[in-house]
């Protein structure tokens, strides 16, 4: 059986990576807008939240689905002011 092995690998260390402040206050239910890019913006619903506050599971708007947003991912996720 031939074995495999990966040339060029990448050695460094995966580092912990700690959710900005307005992500460790959003809460299931919550109301929210997420800025994907500049001028790419959408409303939706938390439908769920890691323990770690790392990750939140996004119910869009106008039935655009479920989306997981990581706070690494480069988005903007806040609360919705009425």
């Amino acid at each position: 059986m031939a074995r495999y092995r990966t040339k060029n690998t990448n050695d460094q260390f995966l580092r912990r990576v700690d959710p900005d402040t307005h992500w460790q206050s959003l809460q299931q239910g919550d109301l929210v807008r997420v800025r994907l890019s500049p001028g790419y913006e959408a409303g939706g619903r938390v439908d769920a939240v890691t323990s770690d506050h790392t990750a939140v599971w996004v119910d869009l708007d106008g039935g655009r689905g479920r989306t997981l947003l990581h706070c690494s991912d480069g988005v903007e996720i806040r609360r919705h002011v009425s």
